[in-house]
């Protein structure tokens, strides 16, 4: 093979990323989707200081589905710190995706980031023992965190004592996303986030 040749790297060897665009200006500089098969970095960017804007999208994604047990405890159950299978998981997702739209579903993953990431938030001021609750706007890493938390929320909550499986939730929370659908858990915590912060200006 010729030096000039170039090898087109595909995330998991089937959807190209170079072409997809990000349409919200502030989101920018905070989604990577450079190009790898397999999204695992081994979290050797953890440590350093805002370093997850370099990690791929996918594997952010992946690494917030790895909550995966009781209800409410985080970290424990079957699939905390199962990266592999949390990946075969959004493989599959994204499968089931193309098959319902024929689309690329890294784009519509973030399209869905792009409508359920909330531009406003609340914080909590304590003046002379008063506590107020003021709007304040978010920063694009944590507008990303968010929407993939919302995400990984809406998946978890649907499939929680449900025998629809993982995979189908998780397409299908992307492809409602993706299109601003009221009936995604994501898009409809982004909308309450910014009502209340609305309401706190």
């Amino acid at each position: 093979m010729s030096g000039k040749e170039q090898i087109n790297i595909t995330l998991f060897n089937k959807w190209d990323t170079k072409a997809i665009e990000v349409n919200d200006l502030g989101l920018k500089t905070a989604i990577s989707l450079k190009p790898s098969v397999l999204p695992n970095t081994f979290g050797r960017h953890e440590h350093q200081r805002l370093k997850k804007a370099d990690v791929n999208i996918v594997e952010r994604l992946a690494n917030k589905l790895m909550h995966f047990g009781k209800k409410y405890a985080k970290n424990t159950g079957r699939m905390g710190g199962k990266k592999a299978r949390v990946l075969n998981t959004v493989k599959t997702a994204f499968d089931i995706i193309y098959l319902e739209t024929g689309k690329n579903p890294v784009e519509l993953l973030v399209r869905a980031i792009e409508n359920s990431s909330p531009n406003e938030d609340t914080t909590r001021i304590v003046y002379g023992g008063v506590v107020y609750h003021v709007s304040v706007d978010v920063a694009p890493l944590r507008r990303i965190d968010l929407a993939l938390k919302f995400i990984a929320e809406g998946v978890r909550e649907s499939t929680y004592s449900n025998p629809q499986t993982i995979e189908e939730a998780l397409a299908k929370e992307i492809i409602l996303a993706s299109n601003n659908d009221m009936a995604s858990h994501a898009v409809k915590k982004k909308n309450e986030q910014e009502r209340i912060a609305m309401a706190s200006r």
